[in-house]
């Protein structure tokens, strides 16, 4: 990271960038900056000096799971046998498709996952003899998502 960078504040117009691009990522630099009434190399540098201090990690193309085949949601709660495998784990689990986030986490389990499948015959597959089968993991428990209601970004 560039020395010049590293004690970087977000001012007003840097938040106000990220807002209209987390709103919709798609938005050309052009058109924020006309919106921002700055030029679009100020957005481009912006932009730029934000991705490389690591606050903007990148976009995506953000897909209804349902819309593609994949109704179930579940969040996984999983025991490790040994704390110390946790790394090892992590690595064993991003192998898994279904697997779309994992966190380290206090409290009960271990690890907390959320996973996303067709149905509950391919959901029972992935914990069966996907997820349980792993070395180092000693139990879940699964909770069924009946419904999201609200997922979204933090507000700047």
């Amino acid at each position: 990271m560039d020395k010049k960078y590293s004690n970087y504040d977000l001012d007003n117009l840097d938040i106000q960038i990220l807002s209209i691009l987390m709103n919709d990522a798609s938005i050309p630099y052009t058109e924020i900056a006309k919106k921002l009434i700055v030029s679009g190399g100020t957005i481009h540098v912006r932009m730029k000096k934000m991705e490389e201090l690591g606050i903007i990690k990148g976009s995506q193309l953000i897909i209804n799971p349902q819309k593609v085949g994949f109704d179930i949601t579940a969040f996984l709660g999983i025991y490790l046998e040994k704390g110390s495998q946790y790394s090892d784990a992590v690595k064993q689990l991003q192998d898994i498709k279904e697997v779309v986030e994992l966190h380290y986490c206090t409290g009960q389990y271990s690890m907390f996952a959320k996973i996303v499948c067709r149905d509950t015959a391919h959901l029972r597959k992935v914990l069966n003899e996907d997820i349980q089968s792993l070395t180092g993991i000693q139990r879940t428990e699964t909770i069924i998502s009946l419904e999201e209601s609200i997922k979204r970004q933090i507000t700047l």
